[in-house]
């Protein structure tokens, strides 16, 4: 009777190797999005009062976004083209004659003067969120705009720049020294109140 041939024996030694290999491979190779998201500074804390802040109407802007996507600005529907413009002529109206800066129309139905201008953004749950970004993007260029004419009537740079390299923690210290009242006098000169109220779930 001859004798049975014995089967073959698959050596699964270094299957545990070619693994890691693969895992290092799919490790170093593949590409992980990133959520993108706003870049804000909260501004600081202040002490608390006992007085009661009053805040007139005129000095609120308001901006809604509803769930398709349409603004409405100040009780107004407003093509998103129009946002900036129309924040920009709020911000820097001026009704109370004090800012020597600003080249608003001084209406007095509107804004007092830069300090007292606010920005109200309401959206609603449903909102697109790239809508509600652009938006965004649109409100804080109206400020960046009005900062960058002064920065540059003042000090011959834009605003963004110097603010970018001071917040930069390569900027040498002697340069963000320098940097740093130019572009604290700028703030104030207009500073972002951009407040956001609750959204709506309807």
């Amino acid at each position: 009777m001859p004798r049975r041939k014995a089967a073959p024996e698959v050596n699964a030694g270094s299957m545990a190797d070619i693994a890691f290999l693969l895992l290092i491979f799919f490790l170093v190779t593949t590409t992980i999005e990133t959520d993108a998201g706003l870049d804000r500074m909260l501004p600081p804390m202040e002490p608390p009062t006992d007085q009661d802040v009053i805040i007139r109407q005129k000095n609120i802007f308001t901006v809604n976004i509803n769930k398709n996507g349409q603004l409405l600005v100040e009780d107004n529907l407003m093509n998103l083209k129009d946002l900036r413009k129309a924040a920009t002529a709020f911000l820097e109206n001026n009704a109370d004659g004090s800012c020597s800066y600003c080249k608003g129309k001084k209406d007095p139905a509107s804004s007092d003067n830069p300090t007292k201008a606010i920005i109200s953004l309401k959206n609603d749950r449903e909102t697109k969120y790239s809508t509600y970004i652009t938006v965004q993007n649109e409100l804080v260029g109206a400020y960046n705009d009005l900062r960058n004419r002064e920065a540059q009537k003042l000090y011959k740079q834009d605003f963004t720049k110097m603010e970018a390299e001071y917040l930069n923690p390569e900027t040498p210290s002697a340069i963000r020294d320098d940097l740093k009242d130019k572009v604290k006098r700028i703030q104030d000169m207009f500073p972002q109140k951009l407040s956001e109220a609750e959204t709506s779930t309807n």
